[in-house]
């Protein structure tokens, strides 16, 4: 997938030389969390997994001294017990991680929830700079981008327009 994007970026850079096509880009992750909106959707998934992380912290720490419990009284429990706390040591462990997965999940929700809005006002804002400046292709700056002029970066220039745009 990366080695098409890489030939038809080459190809539409060929193109660009020979139809004087303006081709430009943007590092969209820079541009979504330089606005003010980016800043505060950061600030909070930020609070937001910082909860999580410290409600998973207490369960860590309790399956720790629950484990730590379990080899204190692995001599002095009988066969049968220690079976049972064993197993409920590992049906500890499954829930636990279980929580860390839907957790895991749930942030990532948040974080599309969150950005969805000024992902959609960024993708207008692309636009209209695109056609007011004679754009036939803006493309999103990622490692497939090999080379650049400094003067084909949008990001600057779309994170000013998103501000303006209220």
């Amino acid at each position: 997938m990366k080695k098409l994007v890489v030939v038809l970026g080459a190809l539409l850079m060929a193109a660009a030389a020979h139809a004087e096509t303006k081709i430009g880009f943007v590092d969209m992750q820079k541009a979504i969390q330089s606005t003010s909106a980016g800043k505060k959707a950061k600030t909070e998934l930020e609070t937001e997994f910082n909860k999580k992380k410290k409600e998973l912290e207490k369960k860590e720490a309790d399956l720790k001294k629950m484990g730590e419990d379990l080899e204190k009284k692995k001599s002095v429990l009988s066969e049968d017990a220690l079976g049972k706390k064993q197993a409920e040591f590992q049906e500890e462990m499954l829930k636990y991680r279980d929580v860390v997965g839907k957790s895991q999940v749930e942030i990532q929700k948040k974080e599309r929830d969150l950005t969805a809005p000024i992902l959609e006002k960024m993708k207008k804002v692309i636009a209209k700079i695109a056609k007011d400046k004679g754009y036939s292709l803006i493309m999103e700056n990622n490692q497939a981008v090999l080379y650049a002029t400094p003067d084909s970066d949008l990001t600057d220039e779309v994170i000013k327009a998103y501000e303006k745009e209220k």
